[in-house]
């Protein structure tokens, strides 16, 4: 093993940093050179890259995002795309590939093994729905951000008896909704595993007026869904490379519907990429950086098309065959029975 490649895509979270310093940092002491490729596959594609030493990576633990770039660049969505990355793996002599991302550039990697790519997968997404491992890169860093939004949103809603609707992130699994409004206390949170329905929610309302409690503070996912309309709200009709629609406004369609039965104010909060900016909190560099540790490990002992996952207190390596056959991780049923205890 003489030579890595780095290669961070998708949506940026906070953490990546952290993991491309402990992969680059683990690599050197083996004696081994890096390669970072920037912008995500684009990179590869292009063979847009740059050397790595000590040095490049030096004070990039607490920064958040990725200083390689990123994008949503698909290989396979690309005439003779597969082809040009292998050719640049080869061109440059790289013995594998460390590839940082959610369940679509992971996906990448573990479709280019027929081209004889040899990678290692680190899950890297503020949704944390990449399934076989508890935690990814970000998620913990974006659910202390929607934490601290309810923290907020509590003062003025208590103010001016308002209900406030806080819409985040998560397309298809509602981990970040659920967790953040948890722990920030909210009184409704809505996810996609579960389809809501307006009244409902109006109901929940309603009954924390009659206990005497003059406001409501609302999280919901931006994948979440109305039983009445039984789809997801969309931003406009095109997708992205990997076929998915852009999601957005599910928090102001929730508002318009209460608004027409529910004598309340109502106000909406689109926390958008404030969840992903930032620095990384302590368990999200800590995580980051063993799992870059354990994934030149996993190259260094020649077990390719594999991802590092958290289980318990370990890491340990699962197939990126299975991550991507399992992949959007939902929240179990108990998380979802435990989110309408507290209001």
């Amino acid at each position: 093993m003489d030579k890595l490649g780095i290669i961070t895509g998708g949506g940026d979270s906070p953490g990546i940093n952290a993991a491309i310093r402990a992969v680059v940092r683990k690599a050197k002491d083996e004696g081994m050179n890096v390669l970072g490729f920037k912008n995500g596959w684009a990179g590869l594609l292009e063979d847009d890259k740059g050397v790595l030493d000590r040095k490049d990576v030096s004070g990039i633990l607490p920064v958040g995002g990725t200083f390689l770039g990123s994008s949503r660049t698909n290989p396979f969505a690309i005439d003779g795309g597969p082809e040009k990355a292998a050719g640049n793996y080869d061109a440059n002599n790289l013995d594998a590939l460390v590839v940082i991302g959610g369940d679509d550039t992971l996906g990448v990697a573990h479709k280019l093994r027929d081209y004889d790519i040899n990678s290692v997968g680190i899950p890297q997404t503020i949704d944390n729905d990449l399934a076989e491992t508890e935690y990814s890169i970000g998620f913990n860093s974006a659910l202390s951000q929607v934490m601290k939004a309810v923290d907020q949103l509590h003062t003025t809603a208590f103010s001016h008896h308002r209900v406030m609707i806080l819409e985040v992130m998560g397309r298809d699994s509602g981990w970040i909704a659920l967790f953040g409004g948890l722990a920030g206390g909210a009184d409704s949170i809505l996810v996609p595993e579960k389809p809501f329905r307006v009244n409902d929610v109006k109901k929940r309302i309603q009954d924390r007026e009659s206990a005497g409690k003059h406001f409501s503070i609302v999280v919901i996912s931006e994948g979440a869904s109305p039983k009445e309309l039984d789809q997801q709200i969309t931003r406009d009709s095109g997708t992205d490379s990997f076929g998915h629609v852009k999601l957005g406004g599910i928090g102001h369609y929730l508002r318009e519907q209460l608004d027409a039965i529910l004598d309340m104010p109502i106000r909406v909060t689109t926390l958008a990429y404030l969840q992903r900016g930032g620095e990384p909190t302590a368990f999200d560099r800590l995580l980051a950086t063993r799992y870059g540790v354990t994934a030149v490990e996993l190259c260094l002992d020649g077990q390719f098309d594999q991802m590092v996952a958290s289980k318990g207190n370990k890491i340990e390596s699962v197939s990126l065959e299975k991550v991507i056959a399992n992949s959007p991780k939902p929240i179990d049923s108990h998380l979802l029975k435990m989110k309408d205890l507290f209001y």
